[in-house]
């Protein structure tokens, strides 16, 4: 099987999941911490060498504010579940200067080795495609080519998979994603189920992968 290196994972639904299940909105982003984990566990099965979830946006922000609380603390709760599983490189990418980026993550901005590294793991914490592309800004023709995005430690993304029935980006990632293929699972992240991934992949093995060639 034909494999991709790099797979974005956007993790939607949380909130939908939760209304379905008669409970608060905030209380679906807990929800979905252990499908994290399961995912993590999936690709390094399959040795992917490098993974990205999707954890908030700068534009997830204008929610209320105990959901805000809520996907923060969900997302500062994965990365510390993930560096317990160990065997990561992991990173954190997103604005820190916003006061909405949690500062129990501020030590990941460096990449941090865990282990016996087998697999990349990039966590976006409030992240936004503006703040990502204001890295390449300048007056400078030389400096503008020669500049590079605050994501370039994230290599170019192959899949992306997306939970939740919704088919678009959300402003993930532009630069990387931009010969990714895009595989949407109906189900909401809260009820992933493993057979998501594995499908996932299958279909990713039958596409036409050219890169423009």
């Amino acid at each position: 099987m034909r494999l991709p290196k790099h797979i974005a994972i956007i993790p939607d639904g949380n909130r939908r999941w939760a209304v379905k299940h008669n409970l608060n909105k905030q209380d679906g982003y807990e929800r979905g911490l252990d499908p994290g984990l399961e995912v993590l566990r999936k690709a390094k099965e399959y040795r992917i060498p490098e993974i990205t979830y999707y954890g908030f946006t700068t534009d997830n922000c204008k929610r209320p504010k105990i959901q805000q609380e809520a996907f923060r603390k969900a997302c500062v709760d994965a990365v510390k579940m993930i560096e317990k599983e160990g065997d990561v490189s992991l990173l954190v990418v997103g604005d820190a200067s916003s006061p909405n980026f949690p500062k129990e993550l501020l030590k990941y901005r460096e990449r941090q080795r865990i282990g016996v590294p087998d697999i990349k793991v990039n966590f976006l914490v409030n992240y936004g495609w503006e703040w990502d592309l204001g890295g390449i800004t300048s007056c400078c023709e030389e400096e503008r080519l020669m500049g590079k995005v605050h994501s370039s430690d994230i290599s170019r993304i192959d899949l992306v998979i997306r939970w939740g029935n919704m088919r678009r980006l959300s402003g993930m990632l532009p630069v990387q994603s931009v010969y990714a293929d895009f595989y949407v699972v109906e189900n909401f992240w809260p009820d992933y189920c493993e057979g998501d991934f594995d499908d996932a992949l299958r279909w990713y093995d039958k596409q036409d992968v050219t890169l423009g060639g």
